[in-house]
C-alpha cells in the first residue's frame, strides 16, 4: 500500500467549530454521515448538500471537549458558516469561524501533541489528519504539494477542485466508497435524492482519476474520443496525474483519450469495484 510522505500543512484547509447542547442533533439533521460514529480517536467525512441532493461542501469532523472540530476548505469557509448558520434557527448550537486559530496536518504517523489527531477516513494510505494550535506548526513542515500528489496517486477526489457547487451528485464523485455516506441514518438535507441514486444503480457521471500525457489542461478542459465526441472533462490535477469527470457510458479504463493538447487514460482506483462502475 501507498504510504503517505511526512507531514504537510494543508494552508487550503480551516477549521470551523460546533458547540453547544445540540451540536450532533443539529448536524444529524443535515449532513451525509452519521454524527453518531464519532469517537475520540476517529472522524467522519461527510457532505452538506442543496435539497435536490448536489454538493454544497465536503469536510472531516471530530469531536474534542464537546466541541465539533469541522476540517473544511479555507476558501469557502465563510459559505459554508453561513449556510450553517441559515439552519440553525433555534438549535442550542455556537458556530465559530476558527480559521486563524487552527492547521491542519496530513502525516503518515500519529502526532502525540495535537488537539486531535486521527485516521484519515476516506483510505488507510491517506495517513492521518491532525489539528493543532496555529503558531506552532508554521513553516516547519512540506507543503500539501506532496499531499496533493498522493492524493491523486489514490484516486481521490478533493471538494470543489473535483466537484461542481450546486451540480455534481456526491455518488458520482465517489462518497459511498470513501466512507462518506451512510444509507442507515436518517434523514437529512438532499437525502431522498442520495437514496433513491443508490437504490436505481443508474450513475451516468463519475468522477475518475486518469493519468496526463502532456502538460496539465486547465480544470473544465473537455476530454474527447477519436471521433471528437465530449465524454467528460478535467479537473484538479498535478505530476502526470489529476481526475476527470465522465461519462460511464462512453469511455472504458485503461483507454487513451484526447484532453486539449494532451492525452488522458483513466484507471480504476483500489477502492472502486466493477461492480460500481
Amino acid at each position: 500500500m501507498q504510504k503517505l510522505p511526512d507531514t504537510s500543512v494543508l494552508t487550503q484547509r480551516a477549521i470551523l467549530t460546533i458547540s453547544g447542547p445540540g451540536r450532533k442533533s443539529f448536524l444529524q439533521g443535515l449532513i451525509t454521515n452519521n454524527v453518531e460514529k464519532i469517537t475520540d480517536t476517529s472522524a467522519l467525512y461527510a457532505a452538506l448538500l442543496t435539497p435536490q441532493g448536489k454538493y454544497l461542501h465536503d469536510f472531516f469532523i471530530s469531536e474534542v471537549d464537546d466541541t465539533l472540530y469541522l476540517d473544511c476548505e479555507r476558501d469557502r469557509l465563510a459559505d459554508l458558516y453561513r449556510r450553517l448558520m441559515m439552519y440553525k434557527l433555534r438549535a442550542e448550537v455556537d458556530i465559530t469561524d476558527c480559521s486563524g486559530a487552527y492547521t491542519v496536518l496530513a502525516t503518515s504517523d500519529r502526532i502525540e501533541d495535537s488537539l486531535i489527531c486521527y485516521p484519515d477516513p476516506r483510505h488507510a494510505a491517506m495517513g492521518f489528519r491532525a489539528i493543532l494550535a496555529a503558531s506552532p506548526v508554521e513553516n516547519t513542515h512540506n507543503s500539501g504539494t506532496d499531499y496533493d500528489s498522493h492524493r491523486l496517486a489514490l484516486g481521490l477526489p478533493d471538494g470543489s477542485r473535483d466537484f461542481d457547487v450546486d451540480r455534481t451528485l456526491i455518488l458520482e464523485g465517489n462518497m459511498e466508497q470513501l466512507n462518506g455516506v451512510d444509507f442507515n441514518k436518517g434523514c437529512y438535507v438532499g437525502q431522498e435524492v442520495t437514496a433513491r441514486m443508490k437504490h436505481r444503480s443508474n450513475l451516468k457521471k463519475r468522477l475518475l482519476p486518469v493519468t496526463v500525457e502532456g502538460d496539465l489542461p486547465e480544470r473544465g478542459t473537455e476530454i474527447t474520443d477519436d471521433n471528437g465526441k465530449k465524454i467528460g472533462d478535467i479537473r484538479s490535477g498535478r505530476d502526470g496525474q489529476a481526475i476527470g469527470y465522465f461519462r460511464l457510458a462512453h469511455m472504458e479504463f485503461d483507454q487513451t483519450y484526447v484532453c486539449g493538447q494532451a492525452s488522458v487514460t483513466p484507471w480504476r482506483p483500489d477502492w472502486l469495484t466493477e461492480q460500481d462502475t
